[in-house]
């Protein structure tokens, strides 16, 4: 019996969803455009704290967000073609991004399109306390606000995607949707750029239903690409669609159940 306990407590402590420290995120990408999974840990925190990474996996939906931390001159052009095709996405901005580009985060917000969360000045919100949290959040809030006169802001995307537990729980506390994404690649590096066939041919080969795309507005190389990107996936049936439309559902995805 003595030893039954012990076993019992070792496997809780090793399956334990509980994540007190920082940790990146990351997906696992699957083969033939199937869906992509997370590790198990990392999939009951959001389903205890009501975060998102993926949607419905069993129809052709997309879910397009950008990260805006600084502008490099490519995020007019994006919004010119997202209007062109009548696709909402959702931008991450953070406080740098709205004070140095207020032009920019109007018109997301006057074509309809989602402005989230990335915290006013991009830290790592698993390593600071929650009052100086909260403050990230809420400056950055209050900000946008004061710019559009929009007063919902519901969607957070941590910065880096590092997360914890504390950090997703206090996300949710303050009236947040974390999100996190599905399919990406490297494409932040400003000095990095390989061409339009390059972002192109990487965003397809990560595609699949239910996917949650992340992009970086710094890349030419993904200005380059998008509308051919939003062609190519409307030909194979795919819908673009907003998070507001996933969060609308009755019934949210809930990971490895």
């Amino acid at each position: 019996m003595k030893k039954y306990t012990i076993l019992m407590v070792l496997v809780f402590l090793l399956f334990s969803p509980t994540i007190s420290h920082g940790q990146d995120w990351y997906f696992k990408p699957s083969a033939n455009h199937k869906p992509a999974t997370t590790e198990p840990e990392y999939a009951a925190l959001l389903n205890k704290y009501d975060g998102i990474f993926i949607g419905e996996t069993n129809k052709k939906v997309i879910y397009l967000t950008f990260d805006n931390g600084y502008e490099a001159g490519y995020t007019g052009k994006i919004l010119d073609v997202l209007k062109q095709k009548h696709v909402p996405a959702a931008f991450f901005i953070t406080g740098h991004y709205i004070m140095d580009q207020p032009k920019l985060v109007k018109r997301m917000y006057k074509e309809g399109h989602i402005v989230g969360n990335h915290s006013w000045s991009h830290p790592d919100l698993s390593k600071i306390n929650d009052e100086k949290a909260k403050i990230e959040l809420e400056k950055l809030k209050m900000a946008y606000t004061e710019l559009t006169g929009d007063t919902m802001m519901n969607y957070v995307r941590p910065p880096r995607g590092t997360f914890s537990e504390r950090a997703l729980k206090l996300d949710k506390e303050e009236g947040y949707t974390t999100v996190f994404w599905s399919a990406a690649y490297k494409d932040w590096v400003r000095d990095d750029q390989k061409g339009a066939d390059y972002a192109y041919d990487h965003i397809m080969k990560r595609m699949h239903p239910g996917a949650i795309l992340l992009l970086h507005t710094v890349s030419k190389d993904n200005a380059e690409a998008l509308g051919r990107v939003i062609d190519s996936l409307k030909k194979q049936g795919y819908q673009f669609k907003s998070l507001d439309d996933l969060m609308a559902q009755k019934t949210l995805p809930k990971y490895f159940r």
